[in-house]
């Protein structure tokens, strides 16, 4: 009798220490806990610019249950970790979402406002980006809940985890955008460079909208090729005024570009918010997979001004054309700090991985002699330095130089690495007298 009792205690000590605690109860004293705004690192489905479902907030106004939202946080090594609901999430009528990731799904009621829900436990066996999808299975209201922040913890998990934590200085903008990432060539010292030139190509499917592919970049501006919309790419080439402000309305008439010159359909004026100066583009529509060339034109004048003039090869036309040529004011320079750059300038796309191609950089100086530049450095904004957003990479692809950024990919190019193309010795073939 002892025995059979002392074999029944045995027996419910082993299912109930099989049953564990539940992955909802919360993690006692965890040794990582933060709390992610979703403002600055969730996505939309929808991916439009007028969409009012991600605000400052985080989740709003969400009415749709097709459209459904992507979260993205970087863990620097495997874990597990608990994920919850924080209390600030405001709840119409009653409601069932959908939590997953990796596949792994965790339904979820709510009926309460203001409470804090958890919503599971997931073990993430590889470092990386993590994507936790968020979907609407049903809803008694017109909407799905709001929310506005989600708390991660882990009883095990001690290493970095990378987001987008504040919107301080509207950084939710930047981080949204994703890390700029640049090239910064190697030039010949003591060269007067009055000519840069550079070949540029995106990738198929590389194209994406907000994209900006800058190929000739200097010290007072940048030339390159924009995706402005489904229907709409741009060849943009501006300069920035040498008074500092993001007003155009406020530069002194001494201190404006003076625009000199411009090609035919090309459109000209003013631009602001990132500085201020003379702005010019050609809407063009270049395709992917397609090599286009880049060619600038720099020099100073004997009165303290500096005339920039950009052209742009277009081989479906088989021919040069003239962008724009703008005069810059208190400047008395011949080119300098040669860089290429890619950018997304539309915060809605910036879970979207978008590529360029760099290849067959020069540069001429003011006796007509040419020099190729086969190193550059490659440099990523405060987005990716802060390690907010780690989707960032550059260096040699084949023979070109490449920059990829967006789509929180996982395998990252460390900043300030200097990279060395081979030499094509294929001196541009460009007859300077013959330039529209």
């Amino acid at each position: 009798m002892k025995n059979l009792f002392y074999l029944i205690l045995t027996s419910l000590l082993v299912s109930f220490s099989s049953i564990g605690k539940s992955e909802t109860d919360p993690v006692i004293n965890p040794k990582t806990k933060i709390s992610i705004p979703l403002a600055g690192n969730a996505y939309s489905s929808k991916h439009l610019e007028e969409n009012n479902t991600i605000t400052d907030n985080g989740i709003e106004n969400w009415t749709n249950s097709e459209e459904y939202f992507t979260v993205y946080f970087r863990i620097s090594k495997a874990g597990t970790f608990q994920l919850t609901v924080e209390e600030s999430v405001e709840v119409y009528g009653k409601s069932e979402l959908e939590f997953s990731i990796n596949n792994e799904a965790k339904k979820v009621k709510f009926d309460t406002s203001k409470k804090a829900i958890t919503i599971g436990t997931w073990k993430i066996n590889q470092q990386g980006y993590v994507a936790l999808k968020i979907k609407g299975i049903s809803k008694t209201n017109d909407r799905f809940p709001n929310i506005n922040r989600l708390t991660i913890s882990s009883e095990d998990y001690e290493g970095k985890i990378s987001y987008v934590p504040n919107n301080e200085g509207n950084f939710y903008h930047w981080g949204r955008r994703g890390p700029s990432v640049h090239l910064n060539y190697k030039v010949p010292e003591n060269v007067n460079a009055k000519w840069y030139y550079n070949e540029l190509t995106i990738p198929e499917n590389e194209d994406k909208i907000g994209s900006y592919f800058m190929a000739n970049g200097f010290g007072e501006g940048y030339f390159g090729i924009q995706v402005n919309s489904a229907s709409e790419r741009r060849v943009l080439f501006s300069v920035w005024s040498p008074f500092k402000t993001d007003d155009p309305a406020s530069i002194p008439e001494s201190h404006k570009i003076k625009m000199l010159k411009k090609g035919e359909n090309v459109h000209t004026g003013e631009f602001g918010n990132e500085g201020s100066g003379g702005q010019s583009y050609l809407k063009y529509n270049w395709k992917a997979g397609t090599t286009y060339k880049f060619l600038l034109q720099g020099f100073p004048l004997n009165n303290n001004t500096t005339t920039y003039t950009a052209y742009f090869y277009a081989p479906e036309l088989d021919k040069w054309l003239l962008i724009a040529s703008f005069n810059r004011p208190e400047t008395n320079t011949y080119l300098k700090r040669f860089h290429s750059f890619l950018e997304n300038f539309i915060p809605e796309q910036g879970d979207l991985s978008r590529k360029v191609l760099f290849n067959n950089q020069w540069v001429c100086d003011e006796k007509g002699i040419w020099s190729e530049i086969n190193s550059a450095r490659f440099t990523t904004d405060n987005t990716g330095a802060k390690e907010y957003r780690m989707d960032f990479a550059g260096g040699i692809d084949n023979t070109s130089f490449y920059l990829k950024n967006g789509g929180f990919f996982n395998d990252y190019t460390m900043p300030q690495t200097t990279f060395t193309r081979p030499l094509n010795n294929k001196k541009p073939d460009i007859n300077f007298d013959t330039l529209p």
